[in-house]
């Protein structure tokens, strides 16, 4: 107990003397914690406000008819259901406890708003259906304006009014996919809020959405039902169940607000939250080599300070104690700061979000018991952790070392540390190797990049002594004696410059593997397109997320009328199981479609499929079974099965799909029809700029879709690929910005233990600018050498990453390294390096020259 007080008070009063040095790490875990807490937080108030706002809007509706057949494609959430027929309302609401009943009918329908373009359709869906009369039952409350009543009259929910520049008494255009002049007679609210986040929502009248949503009157998405008094919830499903036809269920109100709160908001949130707690963890890794670094070096520089301690009847029990209490103190101390900003954070957040666009629901902060204790234990664990190690060389030290000068570090030239580096690393290729060879494998790359990362992290103090030669060697003749001096001051302890250019190299080794896999992935799309597509110009819908309303299916046969056009396409998009698993179907005419898209090698004839014929993709077949001639039992939608003729196998599917069926095929079975893409070719000697201005011109009357060039088309293609990395480089700004502080923090100890240096070299004649360029330029050796391993091995996990996911997909992936990206993250990596060393290159420079030559280092090195 005695020897437990006196290492407390050994650590408070060294932490009292010596505050600044631990200013970087109390830094680094501040921020970490608020990043991590900040996303907690924001996250479970985000849950708590959706599900808040689901349960408003579904509060007047107690069960809920649909069908029970689903078919469900693999990455497509929810799946798609058959429709119920619209008769079974007057049933139901003859039912007892049933106290009324309105069909839901549910589709896509974008808006154009004021000024022409159209509304969202980026990712969240664009929803229209019939406006629900009983105001119970609608999900929907009417704010402003009126019910639609008439043909053509729409309500649309505030917050798309509000992003389309829409009131009501205008009139604008609904592509349902087909364009539909409507008149905005009202304003809505979703669950007391301006809309489902980012999802638009258009209602009409029954016969409107019967007509432009459904592929035939009488048809609906399911049945909205209210109990009467004194029945429940669970109730009124009983009461129903027995009454309904087969292959229809019907399930309680509050399930089916879940279902819809889970498919609209909680996989969004699931992945939102997830990719910024990713990021936490890159920050916090980050942190812990900063914080590592900061201790080691303390550590050090009280070699002769704790050796005194022991001299004087200190145990080593006392010396370990004294370091991690000084660690657990900085680690509560800045984990409850970060908290507090964490929490600041998050209502930044909650205010910043409706500015940008993004309709944060009103509502409280949400502060749970994980979301405040999982980011303070993170905090204090990560700075015990990081500490313990130069705890426990601390606690070794030996009484005589008081008496010796400060050891020579060799740690650089340790053959065993070399040898381990080069194995470690090796492991890592073969494990990669074998990921990528051996068959679709995430697991073996993985493991081998945190290999590959243990590797260059072993390797640093020996690869740091070569590399710092190679890039200071410019600056003994750029900068003469000054350079000379800034290179040997970084070569002169290679663990201590690896370890300090460690944090760095791994916030740029995240933005280079981004970066990397960014451009390979805009690559890939290039050659795709390139390879697969023979037209001229293609019109298509969003190609990210669940948005938009698709392209009419007029469009492609208004196209090949044209006399400037040879073959016009479109592709439109079904699901069926197949053999009794769910795929995507390709909806087109597959003779043109081998006209103007190269599918490769072809067994059979795309012309003859006729009704019940199918096409199937060769890596497709041979994964199921299937060659020409075999049978293929589909079961639709709509419940009906009917046995399919494989016709035709073709090479390349990137663009048309695994199944390709014809228009004839899916006509019975379809829902509301759209295209994806429409594909054109011109005669020849028609130029692109007079055969796209034809196809405008006659896209104009179909809503006005974007016409665009191959190369256009292309990088469309792409282009949410570089809004991720906008997002990324955003996340990750602040892991570099940790690093960056680590650095500092390092190299400003350093130059503390270096005072009786740098006053002998102002007194033999250096002056204050050319002490201040030294230490710049001593900070940019080690950014720069932070900043290169940080790209080579950001490019290596890069190419290990393209190489895993063609291994784990069927699409051929393509290698590209981005010259030019790749430039600027060197650059803002160096200059970044520069700029941290600013400060401290002029405190050094500021040093009286007298008090310097007599300072004694170990007290000086905590100032």
């Amino acid at each position: 107990m005695t020897s437990t007080r006196a290492a407390v008070r050994l650590s408070v009063s060294s932490l009292r003397a010596h505050k600044r040095r631990f200013a970087g790490t109390f830094t680094a875990v501040l921020l970490g914690v608020a990043f991590l807490a900040g996303t907690l937080i924001m996250g479970d108030t985000l849950r708590a406000s959706f599900d808040t706002m689901f349960a408003a809007a579904a509060s007047g509706t107690d069960a809920v008819v649909r069908s029970s057949n689903v078919v469900t494609v693999s990455g497509e959430g929810e799946g798609t259901r058959q429709p119920v027929s619209t008769a079974l309302v007057k049933k139901i609401e003859q039912t007892p406890g049933v106290a009324a009943a309105a069909p839901d009918i549910q589709g896509a329908g974008q808006l154009i708003g004021a000024d022409g373009k159209p509304i969202g359709g980026q990712g969240p869906p664009t929803l229209a259906g019939n406006w629900i009369q009983d105001p119970k039952l609608n999900p929907y409350e009417l704010a402003e304006g009126r019910a639609p009543s008439a043909p053509g009259e729409v309500v649309i929910n505030r917050g798309t009014a509000d992003r389309g520049g829409l009131k009501v008494g205008d009139t604008t255009v609904l592509r349902t996919p087909d364009p539909v002049r409507v008149t905005v007679v009202g304003l809505a609210t979703f669950g007391g809020e301006d809309g489902m986040g980012q999802v638009t929502y258009t209602g009409m009248t029954q016969a409107d959405a019967e007509k432009y949503l459904t592929p035939k009157p009488g048809e609906a998405a399911g049945i909205q039902v209210r109990a009467g008094p004194g029945t429940s919830q669970q109730e009124l499903v009983d009461a129903l169940t027995p009454v309904l036809p087969k292959d229809t269920e019907a399930i309680t109100g509050q399930a089916s607000a879940a279902e819809n709160q889970n498919m609209i908001s909680g996989a969004f949130l699931g992945l939102f939250t997830t990719l910024l707690l990713v990021f936490s963890g890159i920050v916090l890794l980050v942190a812990t080599f900063s914080i590592h670094n900061t201790f080691a070096i303390v550590v050090a520089q009280r070699t002769r300070e704790n050796a005194l301690l022991r001299a004087l009847g200190a145990s080593r029990r006392q010396i370990l104690g004294s370091t991690l209490v000084e660690a657990a103190v900085v680690g509560v101390t800045a984990s409850a700061a970060g908290l507090a900003a964490g929490i600041g954070i998050a209502a930044g957040l909650q205010a910043l979000f409706p500015a940008v666009g993004f309709p944060f629901p009103e509502g409280a902060l949400v502060i749970s018991g994980v979301s405040l204790l999982l980011p303070l234990a993170v905090g204090v664990i990560v700075c015990l952790g990081s500490a313990l190690l130069p705890a426990f060389r601390a606690g070794r030290t030996a009484p005589l070392a008081a008496l010796r000068e400060t050891a020579v570090d060799d740690s650089a030239a340790s053959r065993p540390r070399a040898v381990t580096g080069v194995v470690l690393l090796l492991t890592s290729v073969g494990t990669i190797v074998t990921g990528i060879l051996a068959g679709p494998s995430m697991w073996l790359p993985a493991a081998g990049a945190v290999l590959a990362l243990t590797a260059f992290v072993v390797l640093g103090p020996v690869a740091s002594s070569y590399a710092v030669r190679v890039l200071g060697a410019p600056l003994d003749r750029l900068r003469g004696v000054t350079g000379g001096l800034a290179r040997r001051n970084a070569l002169r302890s290679p663990k201590r410059t690896a370890a300090t250019a460690t944090a760095l190299m791994i916030g740029v080794a995240v933005v280079s593997l981004f970066t990397v896999f960014g451009a390979s992935l805009k690559a890939t799309t290039n050659q795709t397109v390139d390879r697969s597509f023979a037209g001229d110009v293609a019109i298509s819908a969003p190609v990210f997320g669940a948005g938009g309303s698709g392209l009419s299916p007029g469009l492609a046969p208004a196209a090949d009328r044209l006399p400037d056009v040879a073959t016009a396409v479109g592709l439109g998009k079904g699901v069926a199981e197949v053999n009794g698993s769910g795929r995507a179907l390709t909806v087109t005419d597959p003779a043109a479609l081998a006209q103007v898209f190269d599918l490769g090698t072809v067994q059979g004839s795309m012309n003859a499929l006729g009704a019940n014929g199918i096409a199937v993709s060769g890596t497709e077949a041979a994964k199921r079974g299937l060659h020409t001639g075999s049978a293929a039992r589909l079961t639709f939608t709509d419940g009906r099965q009917q046995t399919f003729t494989v016709r035709a196998l073709y090479g390349r599917s990137e663009l048309a799909g695994d199944y390709v069926i014809t228009r004839q095929a899916w006509a019975p079975h379809r829902a509301q029809d759209s295209d994806m893409l429409v594909a054109v070719s011109f005669k020849d000697g028609v130029s692109t700029a007079d055969g796209k201005a034809a196809v405008e011109k006659t896209a104009a009357a179909y809503g006005s879709p974007d016409v665009q060039t191959r190369d256009e088309y292309a990088q469309s293609s792409a282009g949410s690929i570089d809004m991720v990395l906008t997002l990324v480089y955003a996340l990750l700004a602040l892991a570099v910005l940790i690093a960056l502080l680590g650095i500092a923090n390092t190299l400003t100890l350093a130059i503390h233990e270096r005072t009786r240096e740098l006053g002998l070299l102002r007194a033999v004649g250096q002056t204050r600018s050319q002490l201040r360029a030294m230490v710049r330029w001593e900070f940019v050796l080690v950014a720069a050498f932070g900043t290169a391993g940080g790209l080579l091995l950001g490019g290596f996990l890069g190419w290990v990453l393209v190489k895993a996911s063609e291994g784990a997909g069927t699409t051929p992936f393509a290698f590209a390294l981005p010259p030019a990206r790749l430039l600027v993250v060197a650059l803002v990596g160096i200059t970044a390096g520069a700029l941290a060393g600013w400060r401290p290159a002029r405190r050094a420079a500021r040093l009286d020259v007298l008090r310097a030559i007599a300072a004694d280092e170990t007290t000086t090195a905590g100032r």
